[in-house]
């Protein structure tokens, strides 16, 4: 991991998603981008290199303004001393904020998207919130999200909800490599439902043999009942104290359902207390 985006709107939320990525960053050698999108009406979103100009003088004030204190905002958090171990970089710019971020995601390469899941919802302060489940969803890289100040950044128990799908395989290595990092235990868990249900000992077997193909080491087998899946991932994270939840997003239906988009979406706007980690595949 070389690069972590983290889209800053400047709020208590955004603030704390840029300290889970700086600890994420340090603990992996990674340097940390910091984007902020001034929004405007318009589908695109540009580098800011000089002056701007708008025929819309009102308009270009405003703008302007905006812009001017962005700027004194993104540098403040930028030159940081608490940061100052890590090489951190501000981004700004103006136009769409998703648009923003897919396309910093394209010009450097990020290795992993860290966004609050609250955030403003002033018209220059759209950054996170509105735009963190479409980033979820379509992102072409890991996305980290993080609802509120977790108790720790050190992540030594994480969830993996898994469908047990060879859609899976890039984000399993991603499980993988990040168990090795921070020397975790990983908690294989699928969701029993009442319109999606496995008997325990099909379900387990399953996952046994899941875990052996990706040569898991000190993991745990665990079977969850719930009314849906989203709730059932939430409450079983809670009940181990996880550290992290893992999922996949997107995939096949029947027993090698991979978790769909909109699950990973709820959990992500859910009252989780841990950062959630997701990857949308590839369908096949």
């Amino acid at each position: 991991m070389k690069k972590i985006l983290v889209p800053v709107d400047f709020s208590k939320t955004s603030n704390t998603a840029f300290d889970v990525a700086f600890d994420v960053a340090k603990k992996n050698g990674a340097d940390l981008i910091a984007l902020h999108v001034v929004e405007e009406i318009k589908n695109e979103s540009y580098r800011i290199t000089g002056e701007w100009q708008k025929e819309d003088w009102e308009d270009k004030i405003f703008t302007f303004e905006l812009l001017k204190k962005s700027k004194a905002q993104l540098e403040k958090l930028v030159k940081d001393p608490k940061y100052s171990a890590l090489k951190v970089y501000g981004e700004l710019r103006v136009g769409n904020p998703y648009h923003g971020i897919t396309t910093i995601v394209a010009e450097q390469k990020v290795d992993l998207i860290v966004m609050g899941t609250k955030g403003h919802t002033k018209l220059e302060d759209m950054v996170i919130g509105t735009n963190t489940e479409k980033v979820v969803r379509h992102s072409r890289c890991p996305v980290l999200t993080v609802q509120g100040k977790p108790a720790t950044t050190d992540f030594k128990n994480i969830v993996y909800a898994t469908g047990m799908s060879q859609e899976e395989e890039v984000f399993s290595r991603m499980i993988k490599r990040t168990q090795q990092i921070y020397d975790s235990t990983i908690h294989l868990v699928r969701i029993n439902t009442p319109a999606d249900f496995q008997r325990d000992r099909i379900v387990k077997d399953a996952l046994l043999k899941f875990a052996k193909k990706l040569a898991l080491k000190n993991y745990t087998i665990n079977v969850y009942n719930d009314i849906s899946e989203e709730d059932g991932i939430v409450y079983f994270a809670d009940s181990i104290k996880a550290d992290l939840i893992g999922l996949a997003t997107h995939g096949r239906t029947g027993f090698a359902h991979v978790l769909a988009g909109s699950i990973a979406e709820d959990v992500v706007g859910r009252s989780a207390k841990c950062p959630v980690l997701t990857f949308v595949v590839k369908r096949k």
